[in-house]
């Protein structure tokens, strides 16, 4: 059986790897835990996986990184996919891309850096309940 994906996306690794150091941890093998350095590498790992018929259900990206920043990212990837759950992590995010990412994204939820386990499991188990 396939296991179903959730994605993070940060331009940097030490964020990345805690991300899916605590993710591992908290909802241990039940997923396959993917991520992606910038929006560019995001998106060929979700026409990689959905190519093979893997279900992304949650995508964790930042907000400030280089070249697309996470609301036009998440907006992109809702076009092609609407069904897969969009968070938003962010320590600079303005309100403007925000409500960008609420109203062309179907944003889910934003989680700010620092960002504690139980606010980011808190928002990951109400979306996979979501997408499940």
């Amino acid at each position: 059986m396939t296991k179903n994906v959730i994605l993070c996306v940060d331009d940097e690794t030490i964020i990345l790897d805690s991300l899916r150091e605590q993710l591992e941890r908290h909802f241990g093998d039940g997923y396959l835990y993917e991520t992606a350095e910038n929006a560019k590498e995001g998106f060929e790992i979700i026409e990689d996986l959905t190519s093979e018929g893997i279900k992304i259900l949650i995508i964790v990206s930042d907000w400030l990184m280089p070249g697309i920043k996470g609301d036009e990212f998440l907006i992109r990837v809702h076009k092609k996919f609407p069904s897969i759950v969009k968070v938003l992590l962010t320590g600079h995010a303005n309100e403007d891309a925000i409500k960008r990412a609420e109203e062309e994204a179907a944003l889910f939820a934003i989680v700010h850096k620092p960002w504690s386990d139980t606010e980011l499991f808190d928002i990951i188990n109400a979306g996979l309940n979501k997408n499940e």
